[in-house]
């Protein structure tokens, strides 16, 4: 559990860095080249912010850029810690509250998921519509004021979304729309797990996202999230699945995320 001098400490240090952003991106796996997109930019390693985890998984570079992305200040995180490290559901518990202590109005989460859809393909792009919190841990167990009780009726922001869709048709790459159901990891699904995600409704599988919603919405940020899919899931072909085979399809399709992603930057109205 991070103190709030952490947080503080770590919202200070981020504006040292003499950037005020408004928007916040979060990078899972595949979408660590968006960091190159950032001018002006300033790195700033998670060890150094005292409410920011420690990062172990491949892929997950650990440090805070903050610069211009598409014309406007921003700050992107490079990696998150899942829950299946620890079986804890808050580690970006202080990277989220930093963030709005530093002024942050907008997450805009990216992940790699698992496709439950036929009509969803690897390589292709998902804007996350609602979420299935499948394991039922939540990040603000040890919350002890009403405020835990976050209604998440819209976790995911009406109002980016609608603009979402347009940035994506007006720069013409596909954007399918979707529910995201959160496993816990780090084993993949069972065929008959995948089986009862698809008949719950959900169109896309991962280990992330969902306790990072939770913790933006409860420290009053909108959300916006974006899934590329890098595989479908467990018994839907004969694929194995595998962490390296994630990361080799994120990679040949990261061009278009990243040309996505900094399009939604330069043009969503906050």
């Amino acid at each position: 559990m991070n103190a709030p001098d952490d947080i503080d400490i770590s919202a200070a240090r981020l504006r040292a860095g003499g950037h005020a952003p408004k928007i916040a991106v979060l990078l899972g796996t595949g979408w660590g080249p968006a960091v190159d997109r950032v001018q002006d930019a300033v790195d700033i390693p998670y060890g150094s912010l005292p409410a920011f985890p420690t990062l172990t998984i491949g892929g997950h570079a650990g440090t805070v850029r903050l610069g211009t992305l598409g014309g406007r200040e921003v700050a992107v995180l490079a990696g998150r810690k899942h829950a299946y490290e620890t079986g804890d559901a808050d580690a970006m518990k202080g990277a989220i509250r930093s963030l709005a202590a530093l002024g942050v109005q907008v997450l805009v989460q990216t992940n790699a998921a698992g496709s439950m859809s036929e009509s969803f393909k690897p390589g292709e792009l998902m804007l996350i519509s609602d979420h299935i919190n499948v394991v039922q841990r939540s990040p603000l167990f040890d919350e002890t004021s009403d405020r835990r009780f976050i209604d998440m009726s819209a976790a995911y922001d009406p109002a980016l979304a609608r603009q979402a869709h347009a940035i994506a048709r007006a720069a013409g790459i596909a954007l399918h729309d979707g529910i995201y159901a959160w496993v816990m990891g780090p084993q993949f699904e069972t065929p008959a797990e995948i089986r009862w995600l698809r008949s719950m409704g959900a169109q896309a599988v991962g280990m992330s996202t969902v306790p990072e919603t939770i913790l933006a919405r409860h420290a009053g940020l909108r959300v916006l999230a974006l899934s590329l899919f890098t595989n479908m899931a467990a018994g839907m072909n004969a694929e194995l699945l595998s962490h390296a085979h994630t990361l080799a399809t994120a990679q040949a399709a990261s061009q278009r995320a990243v040309a996505l992603l900094e399009a939604l930057v330069a043009g969503l109205e906050l």
